[in-house]
Order: C-alpha cells, then structure tokens, then sequence
C-alpha cells in the first residue's frame, strides 16, 4: 500500500519533516515506490555540511554518504497498530541495510507491524560524532507525531537494532530525557523514548575490555577516557525507565564480545527493567535475519512471542 502525501499533513508537525519522497532502488527486492519521510525540515540536519557525494549503496545494500537522513516505512496491508523503529549496523561507518534493516522490515511488515528502517548520518562522513544519536532521537518523536496517520498506538512503538544499531537503539531507549539537539518543530515536543527494545548482537559498552569495536572508534576515537566510554556505554547509562529490553547475541561473537549482552541483561535486572535475553551456542556476528538453517534463525520467532507476551504485537 503507497502512502498518500495528504495523510501525513498532521497538525502540528512541519510538511518538510514528513515529505514523501521516493526511495532509491535497493540491492535486495523490496516493494516498488518504496517511500520515506526526512527525518529534518527542509533536510536541515543539525552539525552540518554532511559529506557533498551523492549516497552510495554497494551491491549488498550496504549504504554510505547519507546527507539525507531519513525513514523508509514499510506499511502492512493489515497494521494491527504495532510499529518499530529498525536501525542497521556497520560500525557507524556505513549502515548495513541489505542485510539487516531491510530484512528486518520486510518482516516486521508481513507481520502487520508497520516498520520504519532509519538512514541516519555516519559521523566519518563530516557530521559530528553525536549526529547518528541525533536523528535516533529525532526518528522516534518523528514516528509518535505521526502515529495518527499510520493507526499507531502510541503505547506500542519499539526499537529494534543491529550490532552498531544496537548501540544507536540502545542509547535512544536508554537516554530519552538528554536534549540531543536544539528543537525544530512541534515533533520535538514528544517522548522518544520507545515503548520496548530488541537488540541483535548489539555494541553496548565503549569500556574496556570489550571496547575494540569500530563503533567506539567512530563515536569517541581511538584513546578515550573512561568517562567518555562511560558516556556512551548504555549498560551504564539505563535507568529503572529503560524500556523492556530483549536481547540477543552469539557466544561466538568475533565483532562484538558476548559480554554486552550480559553486561546489559545484568544492569537490567539490576534496575528492576523486564528482559529477555538469548545466547546462542554458535553464529558469529551479522546474522540478520538468520540463515534457516543455524541455531540464530530462531530469534524473529522469539521475539515475537516476548512482545506478543507482553502485550507489544497486538493480535
């Protein structure tokens, strides 16, 4: 189903955040005329230039030069009033949609969720380093004010992320009441904090010894302090207002250690926050949706049943 421009004029929120334009062709099959909305009024993203080449997308979907932030949305037939905010990883160096944030929408959307898979700016690309922790902020209040237009519940929108991804959903879900960026129109006066997280062999922690990761290198540098990892560790930064959190992640993680899901499974428990959390015996890094034949194939339908379980999918 196309989305009519006339739906998403919704008071109050300016026509430029939600412009719909049509989204570029992607490595992997996706509904023709696909449609996106800016996540910025006028494409005015805050911390500018942002890189001056036009967006490359490789063979594989995997997308760099972002100077146009932004929402794919992915509409069921049927919305049962369930949505999630889908962010990909790549170490902040690129964003890797073919294989996970795509994917993942597709599925999401087969299953009456309606999907909003993020193209957020990369800080390596002449936007600061707090750029992509930006449009998370901005993607979620953008999705609440325009939850009228897309039969929303408010109390159902999720973020889902992927390894770097997760960092960028964890660190949305974790520190919602951090002003990110001055407020540019009546979108900013909303919550962005999600009502539940899944985060898929994510990046949580910037601490040592779990901190040789690029995301870290992307978003504080080579030899930070501690208190700058601490700054954007998110099992340091929850609070007892984190959202219900799954997790899962592979003991065999080559890219991001096995720790930061239990670094982030303790904390939780900690604070008294609802989680679930799955360690696989086998699988690695970058699974995305899970090859059907490996043991990681296992989580959409695990997740599903913990946010069916708690009353976040709606029948």
């Amino acid at each position: 189903m196309h989305i009519k421009r006339r739906e998403l004029l919704l008071a109050g929120l300016s026509s430029a955040a939600l412009g719909m334009m049509t989204e570029p062709a992607m490595a992997i099959a996706a509904p023709s005329g696909q449609q996106s909305i800016d996540l910025w009024p006028d494409n005015r993203a805050p911390g500018g230039p942002g890189p001056q080449e036009a967006e490359k997308v490789s063979a594989k979907g995997s997308v760099t030069r972002v100077s146009r932030p932004r929402l794919v949305v992915y509409r069921p037939e049927r919305p049962n009033g369930s949505a999630m905010l889908v962010i990909a990883g790549g170490g902040y160096a690129h964003i890797e949609r073919g294989t996970e944030s795509t994917p993942a929408s597709l599925w999401l959307q087969s299953q009456g969720v309606t999907a909003f898979e993020l193209v957020y700016r990369l800080p390596g690309e002449h936007w600061p380093a707090v750029a992509p922790l930006q449009d998370g902020q901005r993607a979620m209040r953008v999705i609440r004010a325009s939850a009228q237009a897309f039969g929303l519940d408010t109390g159902h929108i999720g973020v889902l992320g992927f390894s770097a991804g997760g960092h960028l959903a964890g660190m949305t879900a974790a520190t919602p009441g951090v002003a990110r960026y001055q407020p540019v129109d009546e979108a900013d006066k909303l919550s962005s904090r999600p009502d539940f997280a899944g985060l898929i062999y994510p990046v949580l922690t910037f601490m040592p010894p779990f901190d040789h990761t690029h995301a870290r290198r992307s978003i504080v540098g080579d030899h930070p302090s501690a208190e700058q990892s601490a700054a954007f560790s998110v099992d340091h930064l929850a609070t007892a207002l984190m959202p219900p959190t799954f997790l899962a992640q592979a003991q065999d993680d080559p890219i991001a250690p096995v720790d930061n899901s239990l670094l982030m499974f303790g904390a939780l428990r900690r604070l008294g926050v609802p989680a679930e959390m799955h360690i696989f015996a086998a699988g690695k890094h970058g699974w995305g949706m899970g090859k059907p034949d490996s043991l990681v194939h296992a989580w959409p339908a695990l997740f599903t049943q913990w946010a069916a379980f708690n009353q976040f999918f709606k029948a």
